[in-house]
């Protein structure tokens, strides 16, 4: 009888341990990335149309120096983050035309939203997903494309 109050015990502390440990290393996290300046902004800006300017050239190099660590790790070199950009992401690849928007907050992760107009013609929302490195530094870390039905742009 011990040692099943013992095991229930356990069973319950588990799950209040595993939800406190993610709590405390997350939101540290969220906690930063929410505090975006005005200097970030621009930051943000300036990597996201760094990165383009590079995509329009081909400079795979120049294009995957805009990614996080993570996403460097993901595709391990330039010519294979180009090429996936080239099959999957074709309105970021050569867009016809770029509008900045509002940098907004998803699920505490900055995220500039930009509307592009891709090369067929159709409208795309591309949500740029932002990590800023230890050293300030603001990098790609994620790009969803949400496509732009019945809106004006």
């Amino acid at each position: 009888m011990c040692q099943k109050k013992v095991y229930l015990a356990r069973l319950v502390r588990w799950p209040i341990q595993l939800l406190i440990a993610l709590l405390l290393f997350t939101l540290p996290v969220k906690a930063q990335q929410m505090q975006v300046t005005d200097t970030d902004r621009t930051a943000i800006r300036s990597v996201i149309e760094q990165q383009l300017d590079a995509l329009r050239r081909d400079d795979a190099d120049g294009a995957f120096a805009f990614a996080s660590p993570g996403i460097r790790t993901q595709f391990g070199t330039a010519k294979n983050f180009l090429a996936m950009v080239r099959a999957s992401y074709q309105p970021v690849y050569r867009p016809r035309s770029v509008v900045f928007e509002d940098l907004t907050s998803v699920e505490g992760i900055p995220t500039q939203q930009v509307l592009l107009l891709s090369p067929d013609g159709e409208p795309v929302r591309a949500l740029y997903l932002m990590e800023k490195q230890p050293d300030g530094i603001w990098k790609i870390n994620g790009c969803y494309l949400v496509p732009i039905k019945g809106e004006t742009i």
